[in-house]
């Protein structure tokens, strides 16, 4: 059975499709999960879960699972791993099926995905912590110039650090490019850009080519709430 998601991070489309999974009782050997790569996402997971998706069949099966997993989950889908959902959907059936594996801090599919997150959260930490933005003036707006930067995170990230940016960079012009997608901000409201890769951050780059990228920006991007 195949289970589709919106987007290679799309946590709500994970959970619906798991609860209804569970509720008619479908192992986890018998799905497979199919999630678009970077370049063909042509929303970001942000957008699609403003999609509306069919209700659960049931809940009471995930009414035992612990809240840790909950939080768990939601890192372990912003890594690269492309087993990720299938291993998250094991050790949500395991968790029904089998309550004590909540304690058992050797279990290997729970280290693993244990690990999984570890790993995008301290890749969340460096993009904070790490990210230098460039100031780019744009003629067209004497006196409100562009913050620009460019990263290449390991995992899916970039949705994570969009609002510690957007409170960093409030009232400003702003944009971050990575090659799975970009966003950015006119100071007011945040923007999803499509997959497109953009410049590297280099000193000798000439501002008319971050102010072309910005402008591409603008007329691929996609608002959020």
């Amino acid at each position: 059975m195949e289970a589709r998601l919106a987007s290679p991070t799309d946590i709500v489309g994970f959970r619906s499709e798991a609860r209804n999974l569970l509720a008619h009782k479908i192992p986890p050997e018998d799905v497979t999960w199919t999630a678009p790569p970077d370049m063909d996402c042509l929303l970001s997971s942000t957008l699609a879960a403003q999609q509306v998706r069919p209700p659960p069949a049931a809940r009471a099966a995930t009414a035992i699972v612990p809240a840790s997993f909950v939080r768990l989950c939601e890192y372990v889908v912003k890594h690269r791993d492309a087993d990720r959902f299938s291993l998250l959907y094991r050790l949500l059936w395991r968790l029904v099926h089998e309550p004590h594996l909540r304690h058992d801090a050797t279990d290997g599919d729970m280290t693993r995905a244990q690990h999984m997150a570890h790993a995008v959260r301290r890749d969340i930490h460096k993009v904070k912590m790490h990210l230098r933005f460039r100031e780019v003036h744009d003629p067209e707006r004497p006196g409100s110039p562009v913050l620009m930067a460019w990263c290449e995170p390991a995992h899916h990230v970039l949705e994570a650090v969009a609002p510690w940016f957007t409170k960093r960079c409030s009232g400003t012009r702003w944009a971050l490019m990575t090659p799975q997608g970009s966003i950015y901000s006119d100071g007011h409201r945040v923007r999803y850009a499509l997959a497109s890769g953009g410049p590297p951050l280099s000193a000798a780059m000439p501002d008319a080519d971050w102010l072309e990228r910005w402008h591409q920006l603008i007329a691929n991007g996609h608002a959020t709430a």
